[in-house]
């Protein structure tokens, strides 16, 4: 389950209490999508996930779906009891998991941070444009709605990060 949920935090840029509030119903592997709903700006967002991360989900709902309730409102991503998921607990394991993986801050913060996976997702894909000769300014208009931003301005701040993964 954390590599799934890790998977999706660092493949779609998702904030993790975003990944931990998605049901059943958000997740659409057919279409290849997920929905944020309601989120830090009382948003809604409908995501595509590649074709990776789509096998990656539906493996994990197999298994889950043997353990808890399949009904569409119940939570996508839980914990082995079959409840909710505490955002302490996946912090705990995340901390856990980091010198296992040889993982290192290379920026203002001591260790790797979670919230770093989404990060690194918004850096990787302006430099993979960057490196298509895109134009950044209208990539950046969609990466914003993308991420759920409210303004450009707090997409254009990824470009200034320096504590990358």
């Amino acid at each position: 389950m954390y590599r799934t949920l890790f998977g999706l935090i660092a493949a779609a840029g998702l904030r993790v209490s975003e990944a931990l509030k998605l049901q059943v119903e958000d997740v659409d592997l057919e279409g290849a999508t997920i929905t944020v709903r309601q989120t830090k700006f009382h948003k809604s967002r409908c995501l595509p996930l590649h074709v990776s991360v789509v096998r990656a989900l539906s493996e994990y709902r197999q298994v889950r779906d043997q353990h808890a309730d399949p009904g569409p409102n119940a939570l996508f991503f839980i914990s082995r009891i079959g409840g909710i998921l505490p955002v302490g607990t996946v912090q705990n394991v995340f901390r856990r998991m980091r010198p296992r993986l040889g993982w290192q801050a290379r920026g203002d913060h001591a260790n790797p941070r979670i919230h770093d996976l989404r990060h690194t997702m918004v850096v990787r894909r302006v430099q993979l444009w960057h490196e298509a000769r895109a134009s950044i300014d209208h990539a950046m208009f969609w990466l914003r709605t993308y991420l759920g931003h409210a303004k450009i301005s707090d997409t254009y701040w990824y470009l200034s990060w320096r504590g990358r993964c």
